[in-house]
């Protein structure tokens, strides 16, 4: 990869990473078991302004991992342009899960988990550490946001 562009200054690289937060619908999700096996998957999420929400079934490997852990690392983008989330988690049923959390991920997605036929479980992640960069070159300055306050 040649690089041929300046790297961002901090305050653009938040403007970027909030936009991303808002207008991308995946987030790759990456837990651990307590034996410290790995998983990593894709999930539809929502933006609040302070917390992602994600959904997702009890049963399954992230949804027990994020339960236990609660810890997760959240990435959106390719390798080129990624925005890294590390937070601490908190689950809801479906019942107790915030109306504000569920309508705005209805909205979004278009889909309720509180109606599906399956149980779901909500999961809010609440930044402690947000990087961005675009490239190697953007290495530099990638800590936007540290022990859950912005940085920048």
């Amino acid at each position: 990869m040649k690089i041929d562009k300046q790297p961002r200054d901090p305050a653009q690289r938040k403007q970027d990473a909030l936009a991303r937060l808002e207008r991308e619908m995946d987030v790759w999700v990456a837990t651990a078991d307590a034996d410290g096996v790995p998983c990593l998957v894709p999930l539809w999420f929502l933006w609040d302004g302070e917390a992602l929400w994600l959904a997702t079934r009890l049963k399954t490997p992230t949804g027990r991992n994020l339960r236990n852990a609660g810890r997760a690392r959240l990435a959106l983008g390719d390798t080129q342009d990624v925005v890294l989330v590390d937070g601490e988690v908190e689950m809801f049923a479906s019942d107790t899960v915030p109306s504000a959390a569920a309508e705005g991920f209805l909205a979004k997605t278009g889909w309720d988990p509180r109606t599906d036929s399956l149980p779901y479980v909500w999961f809010r992640v609440r930044p402690r550490t947000v990087q961005a960069r675009n490239g190697v070159h953007e290495m530099r300055g990638r800590y936007l946001m540290r022990d859950g306050d912005w940085v920048v």
